[in-house]
């Protein structure tokens, strides 16, 4: 009474998109500049020079880093660049914004590689939860990236599925 096991999910011709596989490789780091401003209000040119020179910017090593300041404050442009010229020898990229919207920017450059001609007339899973935290506008990068071209959009695992595009009979 051996009943041979049929794996449904397998034989529907869902292709499932994980997108944990386009998470930025390299280690992440930030550079916040609230700890150079006296009493977290005004840059000081001199003194800010001066820690620009002496800090020791290797530890930034093939890391992503992202330079923001944390703080409501006046922070001339030319203080991202100075630091963003410091880190250039070391870090692998540096981003002007917090760390959170230098992830979202590394995941949406990766997928923007994706060839989206590969995924033509499919149905995509994109899976919704793993180990890995996916910023809201990878998602969204996804669906604009293949809804043009697949049959449709769920989010979720193949046994359940939140239905997010489908694409109308013609």
């Amino acid at each position: 009474m051996s009943e041979e096991i049929v794996n449904k999910v397998a034989k529907s011709g869902l292709v499932n998109i994980d997108l944990a596989e386009y998470a930025p490789q390299n280690e992440h780091a930030e550079f916040d500049l609230k700890d150079l401003l006296w009493q977290e209000l005004v840059l000081k040119e001199k003194d800010f020079r001066a820690f620009v020179k002496d800090h020791d910017w290797s530890q930034y090593e093939q890391k992503n880093v992202a330079i923001y300041c944390s703080v409501d404050a006046i922070v001339p442009d030319w203080a991202f660049m100075l630091v963003a010229s410091a880190l250039a020898p070391f870090a692998s990229r540096t981003y002007v914004g917090t760390p959170q919207e230098m992830v979202s920017v590394l995941f949406n450059e990766r997928i923007s590689k994706i060839d989206p001609e590969e995924f033509r007339d499919t149905r995509i899973v994109v899976k919704g939860c793993g180990d890995v935290k996916i910023p809201t506008s990878a998602f969204v990068e996804l669906v604009n990236k293949l809804q043009p071209v697949v049959k449709s959009i769920m989010y979720g695992e193949p046994c359940s599925t939140v239905p997010v595009f489908k694409r109308p009979k013609a």
